[in-house]
């Protein structure tokens, strides 16, 4: 299994172990440019406290894309974030992205950030000077919609090799928060206002791509996934 592969499987396995979700819905993912399926969509459900687990996988060795995204959603009341991974080769080069989700205005909650994210300040200091890591290319409104702890690197191979701690200990932050709930509420308003814009077209360019190679309908299949809880 690609580098990629590995650490989505290795942490999507811890959160289907310690939370109880059912799988919904399974289906490959098909691609003009190749007679076999170029990868894979998964749906976990649950009641409370993780709703809804989204798994995308993408390999297309003609092109040189392996990317694998998980997206662990919260309940729409619960001010316990989203959390989020994606882990990607692209060639020879490697990137990730790894965040929990805000779900209430942060510039106004210092209670929510002291309690949420302070905990995770060292470790993203520490792992944003590491040799071998770039800052990756997004977009002021990208940046705007995530934590300021997000995490989104290229990264060598030698580099990303060594982000696992980093993902566990993000997971393990996100699960503990998970388990003992956190002293704010969110509001299904806002999370559906959020989600829209997380992953709508028009702010991450991604996909533009991901049309090009599932089609229109696939495409925007994956995406609604990703938008609501339905």
């Amino acid at each position: 299994m690609s580098l990629p592969g590995a650490l989505a499987e290795t942490t999507l396995a811890k959160i289907l172990g310690r939370f109880p979700v059912t799988l919904a819905e399974e289906r490959d993912l098909t691609s003009p440019m190749s007679p076999a399926p170029v990868g894979h969509i998964r749906i976990w459900r649950g009641d409370r406290p993780v709703v809804k687990i989204v798994n995308v996988a993408l390999v297309v060795p003609p092109i040189g894309l392996d990317s694998h995204m998980i997206f662990a959603f919260t309940a729409p009341s619960s001010g316990v974030p989203h959390f989020t991974l994606d882990s990607v080769a692209n060639g020879e080069n490697y990137a990730f992205h790894l965040d929990l989700i805000p779900r209430i205005d942060l510039a106004t909650s210092l209670p929510y950030l002291d309690e949420v994210y302070e905990p995770l300040t060292e470790l993203y200091q520490e792992v944003s000077k590491r040799e071998g890591l770039t800052p990756a290319h997004l977009t002021p409104r990208q940046y705007a919609l995530m934590s300021p702890w997000m995490l989104v690197n290229r990264a060598t191979e030698d580099a990303f090799k060594g982000i696992d701690d980093a993902v566990d200990n993000y997971l393990t932050h996100w699960a503990a928060l998970v388990d003992k709930g956190v002293d704010a509420a969110g509001t299904a308003q806002r999370d559906g206002q959020h989600r829209e814009l997380l992953f709508s077209p028009e702010i991450d360019p991604v996909w533009k791509q991901t049309v090009r190679l599932l089609g229109e309908e696939q495409s925007e299949s994956v995406r609604l996934a990703l938008v609501s809880n339905e």
